[in-house]
């Protein structure tokens, strides 16, 4: 009897069996070969045919990466009948080789499959980089600002820019500075030829400078004796200048001046369109003098600050003015709050540059 029951549960189960979907394919791997980077995305097919007794529908086809992208048919496939799915690679920055899986979920007899396809990118071919960017007529330069970054007082640089001629002539480069300024730059004496390159020396001498802070100097290149002195020609040199506290005694630090200075002022209101100059204080607490060095601001027409001494004795006070123009342009300062930054250098070992918040609010 219980040989019966079995046999008999073994049947129903092979008849719900065969009464579910079966999915088959005509291949579960596709091999795209070696394939370029450059020609972009690529494609395969994926046939598939139910070969069970119910309708087939597929629920789910996930990819294991973002750059294959799977469609499918979504319609229910009837018995005997087939469908496909279309898998897409997308080469784009995937050099080398690949092997991505795509999961197939269904209602059938097995409910899961996985494809895969696989192959090698043939990377693109690297862009010409033009090595030499700027025009500056006959000449061309691979750039035409130089940024030293921070230089201490007293230290100097040279960085260099490098030019070649273009052109079937031989071309003669000097540079012009202007007097005063702590760059001196030097080309090459002698003509260049075509194809020859060449470089511009520019050394910056910081202990020849008068400033402190963010500074910008210009110097303009002369090609074949022609003096141009217009942007077309000019290169631009920036360098921040701090002072250099690493070699101060002990003594010398325990002399050193001291700011005391807040960190935020209020100005109060202010009335849109009226010009408005405020001030407030500062103080040395240290021994030593305490000297300003720089005082940095955004420059624009509605804010401007100035200091009333830059060297203060020990225990003294110094003033910072504030003028508020009351326009933004040729406008009137809408109602609000309004907030600047101010930085103040000075030879206090500690803190060098102090940040201070100017508020003010327009009625």
């Amino acid at each position: 009897m219980r040989n019966f029951i079995l046999s008999v549960m073994l049947l129903i189960a092979g008849v719900v069996c065969a009464q579910q979907p079966v999915i088959t394919f005509t291949k579960t791997t596709h091999d795209f070969g070696r394939i370029n980077e450059a020609d972009g995305r690529v494609t395969t097919i994926f046939e598939f045919k139910n070969e069970g007794m119910e309708p087939l529908v597929l629920s789910n086809v996930r990819a294991s990466c973002g750059c294959t992208t799977p469609k499918w048919t979504k319609t229910p496939v009837e018995p005997g009948q087939t469908g496909s799915i279309s898998v897409t690679y997308n080469p784009n920055g995937r050099p080398g080789k690949f092997q991505k899986t795509i999961t197939v979920t269904s209602n059938a007899e097995q409910p899961t499959v996985k494809l895969y396809i696989k192959g090698e990118v043939i990377p693109k071919a690297a862009k010409q980089v033009n090595k030499y960017p700027v025009k500056m007529g006959d000449l061309s330069l691979n750039a035409n600002t130089i940024n030293y970054g921070t230089i201490f007082k007293g230290n100097n640089q040279t960085k260099a820019i490098s030019y070649t001629n273009t052109t079937d002539q031989d071309l003669t480069v000097e540079v012009l500075t202007a007097d005063g300024d702590p760059i001196i730059a030097q080309a090459s004496l002698t003509p260049v030829k075509k194809g020859q390159e060449g470089e511009i020396h520019i050394n910056l001498d910081a202990a020849k400078g008068k400033h402190y802070g963010p500074q910008k100097f210009f110097a303009y290149v002369v090609v074949n004796g022609k003096k141009q002195l217009t942007d077309e020609y000019k290169i631009t040199i920036s360098v921040n200048v701090e002072e250099d506290f690493s070699k101060l005694t002990p003594q010398e630090k325990q002399n050193a001046p001291i700011v005391e200075v807040q960190k935020k002022f209020d100005l109060g209101e202010i009335q849109a369109g009226k010009k408005t100059k405020k001030t407030f204080t500062f103080r040395n607490a240290g021994i030593n003098p305490l000297y300003v060095r720089a005082l940095i601001h955004q420059s624009e027409n509605l804010f401007h600050a100035t200091v009333n001494k830059t060297t203060i004795k020990s225990g003294k006070q110094a003033t910072i003015a504030i003028e508020i123009n009351g326009m933004d342009g040729k406008e009137m300062l809408k109602p609000g709050e309004y907030n600047r930054m101010i930085t103040l250098m000075t030879n206090d070992p500690v803190n060098p540059k102090i940040q201070i918040v100017i508020h003010w609010t327009v009625k």
